[in-house]
């Protein structure tokens, strides 16, 4: 396809390449200067469907394959050879217009062990004020929190009876109430804060694309796939990208900001020349910067779910879809529609546990969850997950051709670090979990078990369920990773090494993972990056 100069009277200043947590972000903020252009284009399509705002919405937003890259990983040896799900947003939002909008930071040692690692500036001390700055929390503000930033953070409207019990559980067995996993101690069990505004998701492209969009300065192009970034001498000076059925190359005249995530900007890094060297030369890639870190330090929150029938129909198993609309929109934005289908949940510190740290995540949801929702069981029933928040595991990235339509090879590599600590801990996740649930708080509702078949098995047994059944809880990151070691493939301000006027700005970027869900980050991430482009940091 021959490629074509895109809007020849157009220049843009910065080109932003994703418009998902973080591309949203970096749009709306550099924006703000009305003398910077901004172009930023996205694969996927706008964010209208309501499926998408109707919090509860997202049970069905699984099997809309328009919203969603619908990735796969290669079979995963420890798992049994299975190949697991990875489903990442491709549409305006990104996944945060898919995702279960829990709102977890993560805790301070996480941030100061990326400074450690040598992201010199992303201390605890560094992040916590661009947190804040991004936060708006319906409870106010004090000293760890914002109320007054674009990405509104609130309590859920609708907490099912399950979820309830489920905290009592947690409780009964001795994990203590927690009611802010964002406050001065992550350690409990409780309900989520989540990213809603007034019982509808407020997604990165509700918080920060709307209020921008009606900018001059801003471009927005969707259906735009971008095939790869063009170099003169060493620097970044366009996109080449697919739409409406041609292909066309748009310059910029300051800054590429790559916002892909973690599986989409190694990928578009090695087909634009930035890679491994071999492998660019085996896929026949003019080699542009031989980068031996894209693609690796791939780590994932692997996540075991304990499923159990409920005598009582309470569970979101049976509600309809109409009835839920029908009713959240007729109530003002109120009842199940409004919740996100994981309302309660915690941080625990197993007996494993090598720090103070919160070493196990729990997310409960009061319907049977089996194979990420898309097998449908029958009855009622509620699933408990938990991850290692850790993992010692790490996997990679790679092209499977030179083409940016066709998928990049994903090697979670799960439980394979060589002391076997990854496979220990997801043992301790099924043990705590069937701990929880065996409490008195669900003898109401206590039914057979589902997942694992059996309430007594040992170890060993434990261990054969979780390579049976384990999947991904939806947090990868550190495929662009951050750092001040020459395999490091941004420095410390998200610049690409090795060339000039290209950075990372995503999850990819995390030099290993946060004790939490990583969405909140990600948005933190971009913020800090906003600044320091604009010098303001």
């Amino acid at each position: 396809m021959p490629v074509r100069p895109a809007a020849p009277t157009k220049a843009y200043d910065y080109i932003v390449i994703g418009a998902g947590s973080a591309g949203c972000v970096l749009a709306n903020r550099l924006s703000e200067d009305p003398d910077v252009r901004v172009l930023l284009l996205e694969a996927g399509p706008r964010d209208w469907h309501p499926f998408i705002h109707m919090p509860a919405g997202l049970a069905k937003l699984v099997n809309r394959k328009g919203v969603n890259w619908n990735y796969d990983t290669a079979p995963e040896p420890r798992l049994d050879g299975r190949t697991l799900w990875w489903p990442r947003g491709k549409v305006l939002g990104g996944s945060s217009s898919i995702n279960a909008m829990c709102y977890v930071r993560g805790v301070p040692l996480d941030y100061d062990d990326w400074a450690a690692a040598g992201a010199t500036g992303w201390h605890w001390h560094n992040v916590l004020p661009w947190f804040r700055h991004s936060e708006g929390n319906t409870r106010g503000a004090d000293a760890l929190h914002g109320a007054e930033g674009p990405l509104t953070v609130s309590d859920l409207r609708h907490v099912n009876p399950l979820s309830q019990a489920f905290i009592e559980a947690a409780k009964q067995a001795g994990y203590p109430h927690n009611r802010d996993f964002n406050g001065p101690e992550q350690i409990g069990v409780g309900l989520y804060q989540v990213t809603q505004r007034d019982g509808a998701r407020c997604s990165s492209a509700v918080a920060y694309l709307r209020p921008a969009k009606a900018r001059p300065n801003l471009t927005v192009v969707t259906g735009a796939q971008a095939n790869r970034i063009t170099f003169e001498h060493g620097r970044a000076t366009g996109v080449v990208y697919a739409a409406r059925g041609g292909a066309f190359h748009q310059p910029s005249t300051r800054e590429i900001l790559l916002c892909g995530g973690t599986i989409n900007s190694p990928q578009l890094l090695m087909l634009s020349g930035i890679g491994p060297a071999a492998g660019l030369r085996r896929h026949g890639i003019r080699v542009v910067h031989d980068a031996v870190g894209v693609g690796a330090n791939l780590q994932d929150h692997l996540d075991v779910c304990t499923l159990r029938h409920s005598t009582q129909r309470v569970t979101y198993d049976r509600i309809g879809d109409l009835a839920i609309a029908y009713h959240y929109y007729l109530r003002g934005r109120r009842g199940a529609g409004s919740s996100n289908i994981a309302e309660a949940g915690g941080f625990v510190r197993s007996a494993l546990a090598p720090d103070e740290r919160a070493d196990i995540q729990f997310h409960f949801v009061p319907a049977m969850l089996d194979d990420h929702g898309r097998h449908r069981l029958p009855g009622d029933g509620y699933t408990l997950h938990a991850c290692f928040l850790r993992p010692r595991s790490r996997g990679r990235i790679t092209l499977a051709s030179d083409r940016a339509s066709d998928k990049p090879r994903i090697e979670a590599n799960y439980l394979s670090d060589p002391a076997g600590f990854d496979v220990k801990m997801m043992i301790e996740c099924a043990k705590v979990s069937r701990e929880i649930l065996a409490q008195p708080a669900f003898d109401p509702y206590r039914g057979a078990p589902i997942f694992p078949a059996r309430d007594d098995l040992d170890d060993a047994g434990l261990e054969a369920f979780v390579r049976a059944k384990a999947e991904s809880v939806y947090h990868p990151v550190g495929t662009c990773r951050m750092g001040s070691d020459p395999a490091a493939v941004v420095d410390p301000e998200l610049r690409v090494r090795g060339v000039d006027g290209l950075r990372v700005v995503d999850a990819s970027v995390m030099p290993t993972l946060p004790g939490g869900n990583t969405n909140a980050p990600t948005i933190m991430i971009a913020e800090r990056a906003a600044a320091l482009i604009r010098n303001r940091a």
